[in-house]
């Protein structure tokens, strides 16, 4: 039986709960997703696993995550296991592309995939990351530059962005 090994813990953007397959790091919730929430996303997605919670298992990647938050990591060397379908997959590759401290719209990532008319598409895909941060969906804004579109809120975009120093205060 697969084991998915998950644990939660305080960020500078709030509790967050990651879990990790043997492939990789599957399943980060940032501040919005309940625990509860979470682990019904893992029993959704993984349903024969056993879901064990475990700090250690993640430690790698947390000091990662802490290290990112302090500026002093800008690519996550943490190997990750996507979830989801083909194209999504294609999106989320896309996104890792997105070099820290800059931006795309949507319509931009949508034709660096060959699809220039599947912004739509594209913005369902980032919509569904269960990676956020480490596939990087905040570095995508609207066609205006808007800061849309982010499931753990602008405020926590807008504070990822300029984190990264990608936009000024």
């Amino acid at each position: 039986m697969e084991k998915l090994y998950y644990t939660s813990f305080n960020s500078k953007i709030g509790t967050v709960h990651v879990a990790s397959t043997k492939k990789g790091i599957c399943k980060l919730s940032i501040p919005g997703q309940t625990k509860k929430e979470f682990i019904g996303w893992l029993e959704e997605h993984f349903p024969i696993a056993a879901i064990v919670e475990s700090n250690s298992k993640n430690r790698k990647f947390i000091d990662e995550l802490n290290r990112y938050f302090d500026r002093k990591l800008v690519k996550f060397k943490t190997r990750v296991d996507l979830v989801g379908s083909d194209f999504q997959k294609r999106v989320w590759r896309e996104l890792r592309r997105i070099r820290y401290g800059t931006t795309v719209s949507y319509k931009d990532l949508a034709r660096r995939l060959g699809s220039p008319e599947a912004y739509r598409a594209v913005g369902r895909a980032n919509a569904t990351n269960p990676l956020p941060i480490v596939v990087p969906c905040h570095r995508v804004l609207g066609a205006r530059d808007d800061m849309i579109g982010y499931a753990a809120g602008i405020k926590t975009k807008e504070f990822l962005l300029r984190l990264e120093g990608a936009i000024m205060l």
